[in-house]
């Protein structure tokens, strides 16, 4: 029976990454290319358009835990299948908006489906699925680092070519095609018995008092800061130490193939490595990183140092989040647990493009917004010690 078989590494490998990349490149990266078309056509302020885009941020934080309780009592063959074919008609619905009440409630609702077809889910799936999960995430991962690369020129060709409101449509014809390739590949999956109880041996309100829970929340939650602060501000940031444009979009871009590279090594070293061994080393690149961003604002090298060793840390962070929380906190209840740390991140991750263009609008320059970076980075790699300590789950 396909219950008892499940998937092997090589068909979660590929299929896992073809619906994440899709997912990602359909939902998330084309949203800073529609703001400016919508805005034209709409007549609404980018407050009101980035507020959708909030919306959904929060609403998929919230509904991370209830996904993911739902998938370690049922598995992930319904919730992932529906939530695919949801976002695909929540995309068609955002084509035909014209209202604002409209746009914020479908914003709110492709987060819901975000929480249930995208990236906790999925690392649900191999932690539950893979003989090896941790070089099965480590390949996935490989590949979903080029969805931006994919995904930003596709969408910027389709909204030349259509409009924003035909590019949305193209894009969710792709996204219901990862919607039946959600369905066909879940069919082998299996599936925890009819009226079984979660498997989470005690309840989520004691596991979350852990240290160690505690630990990769604190860790999680401030790389997420970091993550989402840098993506709304490395380029102004850049700009404002006064190099060509040229420089700092190399700059910028050469994080993606940093991360790649890192992601690369860590498959060929295999299972010579822990999560725990890679986490003390990712996380420990983060506050090295940020310094140089700090100490260097005249200094190309330094800034390049920057560039790399947050590319390097970023990079591995995406698997030890999936494979070292398994490690650390065991496989038990893994969709629970994860959408619980997903929840504790979801207001930093939310907040801090804010929070950095506060910082950098009272100091009217970017130059404190590094050292603020440097004390979060520091509770990345503290958190993470914390959490280490314990004995695998």
């Amino acid at each position: 029976m396909s219950d008892a078989r499940g998937l092997s590494d090589r068909t979660l490998v590929w299929g896992i990454a073809a619906m994440q990349v899709i997912g990602w490149g359909a939902l998330y990266t084309p949203f800073p290319l529609l703001v400016a078309p919508m805005e034209a056509e709409l007549g609404w302020s980018r407050v009101l358009l980035n507020a959708g885009f909030t919306a959904a941020l929060l609403a998929s934080g919230i509904a991370a835990v209830p996904a993911g309780r739902w998938l370690d009592r049922r598995g992930p063959r319904g919730l992932m299948s529906l939530g695919a074919a949801a976002a695909a008609l929540l995309l068609v619905a955002l084509a035909l908006v014209r209202d604002p009440a409209a746009y914020i409630a479908i914003w709110v609702l492709i987060g819901l489906a975000q929480a249930a077809c995208l990236w906790n889910s999925a690392m649900a799936v191999v932690v539950a699925e893979a003989r090896d999960p941790t070089r099965t995430i480590t390949a996935i991962t490989f590949i979903t680092g080029f969805t931006g690369t994919v995904f930003l020129p596709l969408a910027d060709a389709l909204i030349a070519a259509f409009g924003w409101r035909g590019a949305l449509g193209a894009l969710a014809a792709l996204q219901a095609g990862a919607a039946v390739l959600t369905f066909a590949m879940l069919r082998q999956a299996r599936v925890p018995p009819r009226g079984a109880a979660a498997p989470t041996g005690r309840p989520l309100r004691e596991r979350i008092r852990e240290r160690a829970f505690l630990g990769l929340a604190l860790c999680f939650a401030a790389h997420a800061f970091i993550g989402t602060g840098l993506a709304a501000h490395l380029i102004p940031l850049l700009r404002e130490r006064g190099w060509p444009e040229a420089t700092v979009l190399l700059l910028a871009a050469a994080h993606g193939p940093a991360q790649v590279a890192a992601r690369v090594l860590l498959y060929t070293l295999g299972r010579g490595v822990t999560m725990r061994a890679v986490g003390r080393f990712a996380t420990g690149l983060v506050p090295l990183g940020m310094l140089c961003l700090a100490l260097g604002p005249g200094s190309l090298v330094l800034t390049l140092g920057f560039v790399v060793l947050w590319a390097v840390a970023d990079g591995l962070l995406a698997i030890v989040r999936a494979a070292g929380t398994a490690e650390i906190l065991g496989r038990e209840g893994y969709g629970t647990v994860t959408g619980a740390l997903s929840a504790f991140a979801v207001l930093p991750r939310t907040v801090a493009p804010l929070v950095l263009a506060l910082r950098w609008d009272g100091a009217g320059t970017y130059g404190p917004v590094p050292w603020l970076l440097v004390a979060v980075a520091a509770a990345v790699a503290g958190g993470f010690l914390v959490a280490a300590r314990r004995p695998a789950g």
